[in-house]
């Protein structure tokens, strides 16, 4: 059976390594479906990899198109940054997919694709370790990008608001306190539904 496991998390919750060891993981046979954004790349990213970095005039190409599932826009202090997610016609469904989003966008591509096979996988990860690894990983960036950091922190909050994640229908949540063991509970989770 298909089915599309979905990742969120608040900004620095473990998503983006998580991510990437699911994926990494051959006994979970997990495709994806790169999305996109209008923002600047950062450093130790890849075109094609984390994103597909396109600009706002593409971005609207895609929308005119009606490949745009979903789109969401975040007033950065460097401008709008647009994140969304194409119908690239190449038969998803057909096999399993790991995406990362938000209860916003999951509600969308859920809608879009139907209810039935999607499977919600919330992160939850104390607050301080969160801001901590945020402005960590600002500090390796070339030029980094303190008031967008914490305005994204502060934008998570209403984001991922409880009454956010209870309209989108999500209740399973996995808390990242400990990534190994976080990361066999979510492996666990997308066996039990293979």
């Amino acid at each position: 059976m298909s089915g599309i496991f979905y990742l969120m998390g608040k900004s620095s919750s473990g998503k983006d390594t998580i991510y990437k060891k699911l994926m990494e993981d051959e006994s979970l046979s997990l495709k994806t479906l790169v999305m996109y954004t209008t923002r600047p790349i950062r450093a130790g990213e890849q075109e094609g990899k984390e994103y597909h970095f396109v600009t706002e005039e593409k971005m609207r190409e895609l929308e005119e198109a009606g490949k745009v599932i979903e789109k969401r826009t975040y007033p950065t202090v460097h401008g709008d940054w647009h994140y969304f997610t194409v119908d690239e016609g190449d038969g998803l469904l057909q096999e399993n997919y790991l995406l990362i989003g938000t209860p916003e966008s999951y509600v969308k591509i859920r809608d879009y694709y139907g209810g039935k096979n999607m499977y919600p996988i919330l992160l939850e990860t104390d607050d301080g370790d969160r801001l901590q690894r945020a402005l960590n990983r600002e500090r390796r960036q070339e030029q980094p990008k303190y008031s967008e950091m914490c305005r994204r922190f502060l934008a998570d909050e209403k984001d991922f608001s409880q009454e956010k994640i209870k309209e989108a229908g999500i209740d399973r949540v996995f808390r990242n306190d400990d990534l190994r063991v976080c990361l066999e509970e979510i492996r666990s989770y997308i066996q039990s539904h293979l």
